[in-house]
């Protein structure tokens, strides 16, 4: 029988609210969010140490602005040249990868959590997870939301307040709720 951990890892609807093994997870990554976002701003070492503690991989440069939140923390991946500005949350039960010299601007989400459609499982607390990838000289605007499964290409501008509901190609311009392609970028 597989643990709602193992579901979850293969995208199976799993229960994260009534999982002992999930919550005692998620709450020692609260505190691990909790104790970062109550670093002084200016300890910038004492900020990068904590970020390379509580995500899975990271690259050299980096900046995270405080207030910063995630659910797990190991299954966030980051770049070189990293830049989130206040306000990021990844929900991150599923992978979130994000390439070299992407920059997130204030209130955006990260969002690999869904729930089903069908009531009953719904109210039971099931949810999925599914992964999200952003590649390489991403720029994403201020209150984007990004949902379950996406991949957003290699050289893209998101504009801001989109929600990303599906896959973004390469060298595009995208804006809008739901997001849309508008134009390719030189």
């Amino acid at each position: 029988m597989l643990s709602e951990k193992e579901k979850c890892r293969q995208g199976m609807l799993y229960d994260a609210n009534n999982d002992s093994e999930l919550i005692a997870e998620r709450q020692v990554c609260k505190e691990a969010c909790y104790d970062y976002n109550m670093l002084r701003p200016s300890d910038i070492a004492g900020r990068e140490k904590a970020i390379r503690r509580l995500f899975g991989k990271t690259k050299e440069k980096f900046l995270i602005e405080q207030p910063f939140f995630c659910d797990y923390g190991y299954n966030i991946e980051i770049g070189e040249n990293f830049y989130a500005n206040i306000n990021c949350v990844i929900l991150d039960g599923a992978p979130v990868k994000f390439g070299d010299n992407v920059f997130i601007a204030p209130n955006c989400g990260f969002y690999t959590a869904g729930h089903p459609f069908d009531i009953e499982q719904r109210n039971k607390g099931l949810e999925y997870a599914r992964p999200i990838t952003v590649g390489d000289n991403v720029w994403i605007g201020a209150q984007v939301c990004v949902l379950p499964g996406v991949s957003i290409g290699d050289d893209c501008v998101i504009g801001a307040g989109s929600v990303v509901t599906k896959d973004i190609p390469s060298g595009s311009l995208a804006v809008g709720n739901p997001c849309r392609v508008i134009r390719k970028l030189k």
